[in-house]
């Protein structure tokens, strides 16, 4: 067994791997714990009762922070005419109709989330096998292919997290940074909880949360009693 370092061996202390923790709780051991020099990520992970290799249990969407992501998010906007003015204006980084295109093909892509008018997905298509295995391609469904792009760059900006369950039932995303203070984080968590247990997919029998657990990007990993998810 490897040996710990003196700073995770630290941050490990007095934390029961076995117990379930009340949310508010988990929270502070989290904050008191950061030790390093950079804004470590919080990051909410759920093993939900799913196998997504059924289509009838894959669960996807998007949540909306209330207190935001604490990270600075480039948005690329492909839209033509008006529309891309609107998205320029709402503060999109990038902005582009086949020029845009072109830059990704050659996999320049400097940008974290991709949103894209109706008429743009022909065209936007073509870009599967590069944005796809990113988790970037623009979908209906998590509000990305839109014609409010204005509306959806803002929300980008704000705090807008994606999810999407993955092969082992693992539903997991960023909601924040150790400098937010205890409540903004306890709100962005509950938010991202709330909004997976609505996605609950049709196909999905028996229990559907079953563990969740939180962790900072370079502290503990702290399961989480999932009653406590919940305001009462």
């Amino acid at each position: 067994m490897a040996k710990l370092s003196k700073r995770v061996a630290k941050s490990r202390e007095g934390i029961d791997p076995n117990k379930s923790y009340a949310l508010a709780d988990a929270v502070k051991l989290l904050k008191e714990r950061a030790s390093v020099k950079f804004d470590e990520t919080i990051e909410v992970a759920m093993n939900l009762g799913v196998d997504p290799r059924h289509a009838d249990q894959m669960v996807r969407g998007v949540v909306n922070l209330p207190n935001g992501t604490g990270r600075t998010v480039r948005v690329a906007v492909f839209a033509r005419g008006a529309k891309a003015e609107e998205a320029t204006a709402a503060g999109a980084d990038i902005v582009g109709a086949e020029d845009l295109v072109e830059i990704v093909q050659k996999g320049e892509i400097n940008f974290d989330r991709c949103i894209a008018t109706p008429d743009m997905m022909p065209l936007v298509g073509r870009l599967g096998k590069v944005l796809g295995p990113r988790g970037m391609m623009p979908n209906p469904k998590v509000g990305t292919v839109t014609v409010d792009v204005a509306g959806a760059v803002k929300a980008s900006k704000g705090g807008a997290v994606e999810f999407r369950v993955e092969k082992a039932g693992i539903v997991h995303g960023g909601v924040g940074k150790v400098s937010f203070d205890v409540n903004a984080i306890e709100e962005n968590i509950r938010a991202f909880a709330d909004a997976v247990i609505k996605a609950k997919p049709t196909g999905a029998k028996g229990n559907y949360v079953k563990k969740v657990s939180i962790t900072s990007t370079m502290g503990p990993g702290l399961k989480i009693d999932v009653a406590t998810l919940t305001v009462a």
